[in-house]
């Protein structure tokens, strides 16, 4: 940093400011460790020396923050995916349901942003469909931060609601459900041909809250890839021209990794199959009527807390999928 060329390439230099916080972080990390392993040591002396029965729940919560902050150092030694660094860009569709999925959505979008709040990574909105009476149909939004997708790579799938609804006049319990796309921001030029014949682009009007010039004009972008069906969108930035030039980045992300999907198996874990918004094809439920659970399927990890979760603190699973993909599933 202290060389004469070092902000000569911006490029390049943020890189490396990225790695130094990286490294800084853990050696944080470590230093508190060590503080906290002498600091349980000390106590657990002093109560034998003192028979002292007092201090155990003391050095019992000494444990209980040494155990989790190891285990977090530890789930980082995981992320070593060829995108796990990268910003994670999530889209979540509300599926079978009707309101009551488009309520979900909006659910879950409020949990993914507390979750990057509590992570210290920025959100920013893609594109935003409202729901017909409540909720939102649809949202793309792209979570920056050390190792998003790393981690969010663990929520792509299919998630399972079940309530009492508050728009079921009957009061009765109903199931409904949200896919959730993950993929990685690569944020690198990615060498892959699109052609223009293989493209429908359409223009619309922007939906989402996002200022003044939201609703004004037709800038908000939606490409179809017609060989393989993808569509992606972009109705955020200030221009149609912005909102192209970043869909295409999505675009061709996603073309990049199907493309290494069907060559290769090691990277199946980037995207997996897409499934039917329905029945038999969630990854984890959640339950508030008759009792309360969430339950992840693949990991079996579950806790009776749901307000706990939908605040946010999805780490439980997180961490549980990254370690089941680490004993290889």
């Amino acid at each position: 940093m202290e060389a004469p060329d070092f902000w000569d390439d911006p490029e390049s230099s943020q890189e490396s400011m990225k790695t130094l916080k990286s490294l800084k972080d853990d050696v944080e990390t470590y230093a508190h460790l060590k503080e906290l392993y002498e600091e349980i040591e000390t106590l657990i002396e002093m109560g034998y020396e003192e028979n002292d029965a007092s201090l155990i729940p003391e050095i019992q919560e000494c444990l209980d923050e040494f155990i989790g902050d190891l285990d977090n150092i530890r789930l980082k030694t995981l992320l070593s995916g060829e995108y796990d660094k990268d910003d994670a860009i999530i889209t979540l569709h509300a599926g079978a349901g009707g309101t009551e999925s488009c309520d979900w959505a909006s659910m879950l979008y409020r949990m993914y942003c507390r979750y990057a709040d509590k992570k210290g990574f920025d959100v920013e909105v893609l594109d935003y469909l409202d729901g017909d009476e409540a909720g939102i149909k649809s949202v793309t939004f792209e979570v920056r931060g050390e190792n998003a997708f790393g981690y969010l790579k663990a929520e792509k799938g299919v998630h399972r609601l079940v309530r009492i609804s508050p728009f079921n006049a009957a009061g009765k319990r109903q199931t409904s459900f949200v896919s959730c796309d993950v993929m990685p921001d690569i944020e690198e030029d990615i060498d892959i041909e699109v052609r223009d014949e293989d493209l429908r682009i359409d223009t619309y009007r922007s939906s989402g809250a996002g200022g003044q010039h939201i609703n004004k004009t037709s800038s908000a972008i939606r490409i179809t890839h017609l060989p393989t069906g993808i569509v992606v969108q972009c109705q955020n930035e200030r221009s149609q021209h912005m909102n192209k030039d970043k869909a295409m980045q999505m675009l061709k992300a996603k073309l990049y990794l199907l493309k290494q999907q069907e060559n290769a198996e090691k990277v199946s874990g980037i995207r997996g199959e897409v499934k039917e918004i329905g029945w038999g094809n969630q990854i984890r439920s959640y339950v508030m009527q008759p009792y309360t659970m969430v339950k992840d399927h693949r990991t079996n990890a579950e806790t009776g807390n749901v307000d706990s979760v939908m605040d946010g603190n999805i780490d439980l699973f997180i961490n549980s999928y990254l370690k089941w993909m680490a004993l290889g599933e």
